[in-house]
């Protein structure tokens, strides 16, 4: 049987699998300016979801670092100890047990028995034996401050080569073998100790213990130095280091020397002979370099079983029965972890309103892709097209530009971000490729389910919100008031609530659904006197103004979540500044101060005059501190011991007017005068309540004073966070000033200390309130927050300029027809800008000033609920004030992006009607155009 001829074209066309031209190449190639568009968007919105868990991860993980790094060896070491063999044992097996071979034995299996994530640090890690009594120095050229001679513990530290430098002599060794009967042995010191103990090479102590049966010689073979004497190694027992005085439990308390004496390796039975409670340690200093955030709670888990579970049990089956294991390196993490949490409750706020805005952009974006489509979507569904053929077509489309987009962004942040987990930053790029990939086909196939043959007009004017819109905006209404009232009552201080992070952007969503239901009244009553008027620029701006779309729902939406956004990032960076300002303002007093140690000692005579001359000093005022004052006998009525008073005297004018510059407790000069034989005064709260305002007679080391307290302040620069009594210091018999106070910016601390120290009979001590100010922000903890906060600044008026330009894009042609017609009609040049500015000028009000309102407001309302103390200021700095800190509004984040919105709408307006004007009334005009 034969076939007729058959049209090739036709047989073509009709083969499965082959098409004329593929659909999503043509798409890309019709509109490519728009496919571009398109994927910088969502590359920039994938870098941001993939760089914020990324950047919490790497802040957090560096802030556990520095924590443990910071805080004392002697905190976070973890020491293994266990007292000398028991007397059960023979004498030849304690001793073997005391040598170094043992003990190293020990070490090596202690350090592989760590549980993970522990690590141990070996070059810092050390073991020995040491006197847990020290024993007493015999010897009448020791010195004594208090008659009681000096205490000595004696160390075998390991590993004592590697860590000192041998200043003179040799390092120590054992002249034979070592046993209990020992009583001759060799040691190092320190080059600090032996200044103190006014030690040298060959000195030789007899130490004694506390029953003075034992009498041990030692001869010092060695000087050294330390190095890296902030190490473990050296300063989890510092006073192997750094001698220093201790109190001796009498009263009056007496105080001795203490100080460290380094035997040989092998010196270690010689300490059972003593009565000094001898005991094995080994030290395990923890490293850090491999530990991440997400270590915190299997760290926690461990060092509480190494404390008292299973891994303890492990030890004592590797150094011995007794043994016990002490740490305070889980109060380390632990503050580290309630920092953390603190923080990380108020970041997620400033994330949720960057991703719900970063959403309400990209759905816009899609919106406006299916806009410009209506036409030829509905054109496909009137001859046929089904739903899910489209969908599919246009989920190709968007997909061929989103993937790479997202995966581009995900590549960026692992790029910028380092030590961060992966799957976060894949979950966040993939949700962005999703939603991406989502907008414009469920768009497009809700607004086409079923086929239509024209648009209908969809005015705000003529809009009427069904019962349906007015339920769902009352339930985000219930919602929104929940969420603020939680977050005010509560705080931040729950975990995983998204209802409180939500708040900012639920009330921004109040605000929008709002002003979009009123936006039309006010244009309607503005444009019936308009009409009236000659000209027809301001009635017709006013009419097109009430009849734009009624989507500008989501627009509106955007600008208004991005400008509450910036706002309440710029607050929540302006309320820590504002803290740590004052915290440092609180620690110094001053811009500078300059005093003797606890003020004990005058400063020099000129150090007034020549704290002037240093660079960067503007004014000072010199006062004197007594901070042992008290009531004189008979002025209280109480047998108690009387609580001292901190005494200051001032020269009234110089210290009033650095109170006023500061804003620190400022009183007018005259409530310092002096009325007869009594002075008026000025006292804190506390001060005040204890003296009453009757004259009483107050004692000190400048003299007996009598004084009656006139004005009540919290603070003042001299003792800004203690108690405080001020006089006028010529009402004082020694009024020699032992602090000095100083107003001015760039001032250098050695020069000040240069400049006041040369007539000083000890050093000065210096304190910048700057240098204060600067040791607020080093925890990368701080720093990482406020990294993020600034980003969500930046990034809510950058999507907030991103939306309005959508917005615009969006009515761009049927303003661009409008003018065409109008300038048909005799529309000149300049009333065609006007025209569109005027339209335009309604819209973008609204948003700019619904933008400020609402941002103040949800500061306003937010602000009780929201504590940030934890990421200004550090919890190790003890400037924590007891109020706590709150949001501060900054002005600059809550106007400057809502002018921006004002003035980017009337540029956008300007150059379209100069751009449509260039191109001509006929380029728009095209016959059966229906905009």
């Amino acid at each position: 049987m034969t076939r007729g001829p058959v049209d090739v074209r036709t047989e073509r066309a009709e083969r499965p699998g082959r098409a004329v031209a593929p659909w999503v190449r043509t798409r890309l190639r019709t509109a490519p300016g728009a496919a571009v568009a398109f994927g910088l968007l969502v590359l920039i919105t994938a870098f941001l979801a993939a760089a914020l868990p990324r950047a919490v991860d790497s802040y957090e993980t560096g802030g556990l670092r520095r924590e443990i790094a910071d805080a004392p060896p002697s905190a976070t070491a973890l020491q293994l100890t266990t007292p000398q063999p028991g007397l059960e044992i023979p004498l030849p097996a304690r001793e073997e047990e005391m040598r170094p071979a043992a003990l190293s034995a020990v070490h090596r299996k202690v350090l592989a028995s760590l549980p993970g994530p522990l690590r141990a640090d070996a070059a810092e890690s050390a073991y020995g034996v040491r006197t847990s009594e020290a024993l007493s120095g015999q010897d009448s050229w020791l010195p004594r401050p208090d008659g009681v001679s000096p205490g000595f513990t004696l160390a075998t530290q390991s590993d004592l080569a590697a860590h000192a430098a041998v200043r003179e002599g040799r390092l120590p060794a054992a002249d034979g073998r070592i046993t209990a009967e020992t009583k001759e042995l060799e040691a190092a010191v320190t080059s600090e100790t032996a200044r103190t103990l006014r030690l040298r090479v060959g000195s030789a102590i007899r130490l004694s213990d506390s029953t003075g049966s034992t009498d041990l010689a030692v001869r010092i073979t060695g000087i050294v130095d330390p190095r890296g004497p902030q190490g473990s190694y050296w300063s989890v027992e510092p006073v192997l280091r750094t001698p220093g005085l201790a109190a001796l439990p009498s009263n009056p308390p007496l105080y001795r020397w203490e100080a460290g004496l380094l035997l040989a390796p092998d010196a270690g039975p010689a300490l059972l002979g003593t009565q000094s409670m001898p005991e094995r340690y080994w030290r395990v200093a923890p490293a850090t370099g491999g530990l991440t955030a997400q270590d915190t709670p299997g760290l926690l888990q461990r060092i509480a079983s190494l404390e008292g579970g299973p891994e303890l049990l492990k030890m004592r089956e590797i150094a011995g029965g007794t043994a016990v294991l002490s740490t305070e390196l889980e109060t380390v993490i632990g503050s580290h972890v309630a920092t953390r949490e603190a923080i990380t409750r108020i970041v997620v706020v400033a994330a949720f309103g960057v991703g719900s805005v970063a959403a309400v952009v990209l759905a816009m974006a899609g919106g406006l892709i299916a806009a410009r489509r209506t036409d030829e979507l509905a054109l496909l569904r009137s001859r046929g097209g089904s739903l899910r053929g489209i969908g599919g077509r246009l989920l190709a489309e968007t997909a061929v530009i989103a993937l790479p987009a997202s995966a581009a962004g995900l590549l960026l942040a692992v790029v910028a971000v380092d030590e961060a987990r992966p799957l976060p930053a894949v979950y966040g790029a993939t949700a962005v490729a999703l939603l991406a990939c989502a907008t414009l086909p469920v768009r497009a196939v809700f607004l086409h389910r079923r086929p239509r043959a024209h648009g209908d007009r969809d005015d705000l004017a003529l809009a009427r919100p069904g019962r349906q819109r007015t339920v769902a905006e009352l339930t985000l209404l219930i919602i929104a008031v929940a969420s603020v009232v939680t977050l005010r009552r509560r705080g931040t201080s729950g975990t995983g609530d998204l209802l409180v992070s939500a708040a900012p952007v639920l009330v921004a969503l109040i605000a929008a659904l709002v002003l979009v239901r009123l936006y039309p009244l006010p244009l309607r009553w503005a444009a019936r006197p308009a009409a009236r008027l000659r000209g027809a620029i301001g009635f017709l701006s006013l009419a097109r103004a009430g009849r734009s779309s009624a989507t500008a729902t989501l627009p509106l939406l955007a600008l208004l979540i991005a400008l509450t956004t910036a706002a309440f990032g710029g607050s929540v960076l302006s309320g820590v500044t504002e803290a740590r300002d004052r915290a440092a303002l609180l620690a110094v007093g001053a811009d500078a101060r300059v005093s003797t140690p606890r003020d004990a000692t005058p400063l020099p005579a000129e150090a007034e005059r020549a704290a002037r001359k240093v660079a960067g000093v503007r004014d000072t005022t010199a006062v004197r501190v007594e901070s042992t004052a008290e009531l004189a006998i008979g002025e209280s009525a109480s047998t108690a011991p009387q609580k001292p008073l901190t005494l200051i005297g001032v020269e009234p004018e110089s210290y009033t007017r650095l109170a006023r510059q500061l804003d620190l407790g400022a009183f007018p000069a005259d409530a310092l005068t002096r009325t007869g034989g009594v002075l008026d005064a000025v006292a804190s709260p506390g001060v005040a309540e204890r003296l009453g305002t009757a004259p009483r007679r107050i004692t000190s080391p400048a003299g007996e004073v009598t004084v009656r307290i006139t004005a009540v302040r919290p603070h003042t620069p001299a003792a800004p966070r203690s108690e405080f009594l001020l006089v006028d210091r010529k009402g004082l018999k020694h009024a020699d000033p032992t602090t000095l106070l100083a107003m001015g910016t760039g001032m250098d601390a050695s020069a000040l200390r240069a400049a006041l120290g040369a007539g000083a009979e000890q050093e000065v001590e210096v304190s910048l309130r700057s240098e204060e100010r600067a040791a607020l922000t080093g925890s990368p903890l701080q720093s990482g927050a406020e990294r993020i906060y600034a980003t969500a600044v930046v990034a809510g008026a950058a999507y907030a300029v991103v939306a309005l330009l959508l917005s615009l894009l969006h009515s761009a042609p049927e303003r661009a027809a409008l003018l065409a017609r109008l300038r048909t009609m005799g529309l000149t040049t300049r009333q065609s800008r006007q025209l569109l500015g005027l339209e335009a000028l309604p819209q973008a009000l609204l948003a700019a000033g619904g933008g400020i309102l609402v941002a103040w407001a949800t500061i306003q309302l937010l602000a009780p609920g929201v504590d940030l103390a934890r990421l200004a200021l550090t919890a190790a700095s003890g400037l924590t004030p007891a109020g706590g800190v709150s949001l501060r509004t900054d002005v600059w984040t809550l106007a400057l992006p809502a002018a921006g919105v004002v003035a980017l709408t009337g540029a956008v307006a300007l150059g379209q009607a100069w751009w449509t004007g260039r191109r001509g009334s006929i380029t728009e005009l095209r016959a059966g155009d229906t905009r």
